[in-house]
């Protein structure tokens, strides 16, 4: 062991030496980018000091390596630095040293600390921490005078003095990068708002820009093949009080220099051929120092969604109110004629009317059970409590319930024998089984049966229920779940009840009819008891935050609709998933490299391309979990885009409940494995341990990733590219002599034969795949 290099009398500094020293700061100075700075300093020391090789290592603020940046040092050197094992060991007790070091046998320090020997050959050393306001940045190395001396004090010097300029140039990098990143996250909660949004420069009157709702507002009124800014010359203002405003007979940019707040105001926007649109305004001049208006900020709400939710509310409270006044009408009728007769009725009659009247009463408390249910779905705050059930008893349950109450159609049953049990709520699965068979009554001829089945699909269980009445017109199949008034008898809301209670399980319902006159279909999917694919979601959280914001990592929602983007970010945000949100295709890419998402919620159709399109163009999407979220519903398109490789299919609308099991389904399996067992081998992913026949293989940490990503594809083939892409980091297929390389050294770690595999295969001319395994805990 050989202690460090004690200060010696350093070789005086030269103006020579001042002056490139100088120049080399000057230069450092001048750029921004990080790595560009990083490149320059280490050139600069190894050029100041003569030194052979350089290194600089930043860590992030969780203390794992950012940035790796060598100088010097040859292809051949600088990976065998990348797979020396101890790299993070050494890099940790570097980094709490309280000084600079100087080491004059490189190998007996490493043994002194417990390490091996560095496979790269360096001979002597000099590093030194990275720190900059108490907190640490990374390392800084230089290894082996060209000269072979020792270095010096005046080496060191140098070494502290550009380590100092590295933190600096570190510090202001990620201040910068955060900055920017705070500015991305801006314009894009501006762009995704679903208030429109408008700046003005107050001096010319010219916009500055619009956000995507101000620019679908003011298309209404637009002329086709004229610019939007056309629109600013002619448009007329009519407040509620009938002041109008012509923008064509004062300019905008008198208006805008005089401008004052103007706070949630209904002001009518027309052109002079007579179209219009109604907005909900709000102005708010932004003032210089000395007071002047420099540019005016206005939002704008098109009020046509709120007058459209508006008649909606009055019509469902119409729909309401008559299915209620019904009943009420027959039990106040019944109360009056026994209590206003002038002789009491005979004890049959009173029987009768108090028939009537509990009947009556009955049906009122069905439908506020509805009324509350439909509200809960509304909300996002319906429960379920899933428990291993016998789904032959619930039908049975629900069959009798249907009978008792009157039902005069025949409920053929056929479940097969060995129908596994489901995960449901047993009251909550009978209600939607309820709901289905009353419905098929309403619909069904008389004297025909209704048909109810069950059959397993995968991790979940269909269950069907069928009618011979008229059937359903294409055109109204995907409106049958939603909120409407009834036109064959009762509230109208049972089939969207349904809706909401089987996806609150984690499953589907849908709806299939050949058209006119061939009856109806409706079926519905709940889990199987006993196996991963349920994930019924927990109890939605109703207002507060289900937990610390980003706590179980960040969504990458792509969505060209505002109101989509802002729903799914709210819902994501309550259960504790850190939404990053964006509606340009062109921005998933680098989004998905700076945030690094675990799930992305990706929208079929985008602007100027499609989600399908977008797994075939961006590699990193093959590498996450990708849930397509579309308002078109047919097999065919939901079959396309699982073929593409995602992970599920969300149809619109969807409820909170929903979304959330089924991400939660998706990242559940899409989880890293923490053991893996194959024949002899046998793999403790979370310790990094790897053994064959119980003797245990050491691994570079490219071999283990290598390992882990191969295992981890479940026996299918990982493409030369993928393979590149995952553990090197690197796109393009250019470099297949890498992974060929980290191969043959892996097999012959893992004493495998090319020749004659037992783990790793050759699929030629696309990539390799791994023998499939099991994961069961190592012990």
């Amino acid at each position: 062991m050989s202690d460090p290099v004690p200060a010696g009398p350093g070789n005086g500094a030269s103006g020579d030496r001042t002056s490139r020293l100088s120049a080399a700061i000057l230069r450092i100075s001048a750029s921004l980018d990080l790595a560009t700075v990083l490149e320059e300093v280490v050139d600069s020391a190894r050029a100041l000091t003569g030194a052979r090789a350089g290194v600089i290592t930043t860590i992030d603020g969780r203390g794992r390596v950012e940035d790796f940046v060598t100088s010097g040092l040859s292809p051949e050197e600088r990976r065998k630095m990348d797979e020396w094992p101890d790299g993070e060991r050494l890099f940790r007790h570097l980094r709490d040293l309280p000084a600079p070091l100087r080491v004059a046998d490189v190998d007996d320090y490493l043994r002194s600390l417990g390490l091996s020997p560095n496979p790269w050959g360096s001979k002597t050393m000099q590093g030194t921490p990275m720190r900059r306001g108490g907190g640490h940045l990374g390392s800084f190395f230089l290894a082996d005078k060209e000269d072979g001396g020792a270095f010096t004090d005046a080496d060191e010097e140098v070494l502290v003095l550009f380590a100092s300029q590295a933190a600096t140039a570190i510090a202001n990098a990620r201040t910068h990068r955060d900055v920017e990143r705070a500015r991305t996250d801006l314009a894009a909660l501006i762009e995704t708002s679903p208030v429109g949004v408008a700046v003005f420069d107050a001096a010319t009157g010219h916009p500055v820009s619009f956000n995507r709702e101000a620019r679908r507002i003011v298309e209404a009124l637009r002329t086709p093949g004229r610019p939007p800014e056309q629109l600013l010359e002619v448009i007329t203002c009519t407040h509620p009080d009938g002041r109008e405003v012509s923008l064509e007979e004062l300019p905008l940019s008198r208006q805008l220099g005089h401008a004052e707040t103007m706070r949630a105001e209904e002001v009518e926007l027309s052109v002079p051929d007579g179209r219009s649109v109604r907005t909900l305004l709000n102005v708010t001049p932004i003032r210089s120092p000395d007071g002047g208006v420099v540019s005016v900020v206005v939002t704008m709400q098109d009020l046509e969604p709120l007058e459209e939710l508006e008649r909606q509310r009055a019509e469902f409270l119409g729909m309401v109110s008559h299915e209620l006044r019904a009943p009420l009408t027959s039990i106040k009728g019944s109360a009056a004629t026994v209590l206003d007769a002038a002789t009491l009725p005979s004890q049959a009659e009173m029987m009768q009317f108090f028939r009537i009247i509990g009947g009556q009463a009955d049906h009122m408390r069905g439908l506020i059970a509805d009324l509350l249910d439909a509200g809960s779905i509304e909300a996002g705050t319906l429960t379920v409590q899933p428990e291993s059930s016998d789904l032959a008893a619930l039908v049975d349950r629900a069959r009798n319930t249907f009978l008792s109450g009157g039902g005069r159609h025949a409920v053929m049953i056929d479940l097969p024998p060995d129908l596994p049990r489901a995960m449901a709520d047993r009251q909550r699965i009978v209600q939607v089984l309820n709901n289905l068979l009353s419905n098929a009554a309403r619909h069904a001829p008389p004297s025909s049966p209704i048909g109810l089945e069950a059959a397993r699909e995968d991790g979940h269980i269909a269950i069907s229920v069928s009618d011979e009445g008229r059937g359903i017109p294409p055109d109204r199949l995907p409106h049958l779940f939603r909120k409407r008034a009834s036109t064959a008898g009762g509230t109208g809301l049972g089939l969207a009840i349904c809706n909401g209670l089987v996806e609150a399980h984690g499953g589907r319902i849908r709806a299939e009819s050949g058209g006119t006159g061939q009856g109806a279909r409706f079926s519905f999917t709940i889990p199987v008891a006993g196996e991963a694919a349920p994930g019924a979601a927990p109890p939605s959280a109703p207002s507060g935050r289900a937990g610390r914001q980003g706590d179980k990592g960040r969504v990458l929602v792509v969505d060209d609709d505002p109101h989509t983007l802002r729903y799914v970010r709210d819902i994501l945000s309550d259960a504790g998933y850190a939404p990053v949100a964006t509606g340009e295709p062109g921005e998933v890419a680098r989004i998905i490299r700076a945030e690094k998402p675990r799930l992305v919620l990706l929208d079929l159709i985008l602007p100027g391309t499609d989600g399908i399109e977008l797994m075939k163009h961006i590699p990193a999407l093959a590498d996450l979990p990708v849930i397509f979220i579309s308002g078109y519903g047919r097999d065919e398109t939901i079959a396309k885009a699982l073929a593409s490789g995602a992970a599920d299919y969300i149809v619109k609308p969807f409820s909170h409940t929903e979304l959330l099991a089924r991400v939660q389904a998706a990242l559940r399996a899409h989880a890293r494995p923490e053991t893996f067992a194959c024949g002899e081998l046998a793999v403790d992913f979370g310790r990094r341990r790897v053994t064959v026949a119980g003797r245990e293989v050491r691994l570079s940490a490219t071999e283990f990733e290598l390992l882990r990503v191969l295992s981890a594809g479940g026996g299918r083939v990982v493409t030369t590219e993928a393979l590149l892409r995952k553990v090197w980091g690197r796109r393009g297929s250019g470099d297949t002599d890498r992974v060929r390389t980290a191969l043959k050294k892996l097999r012959k770690k893992l004493g495998d034969d090319a020749a004659d595999p037992v783990y790793i295969f050759n699929a030629h001319g696309v990539g390799y795949r791994f023998a499939a395994g099991r994961g069961p805990p190592l012990r």
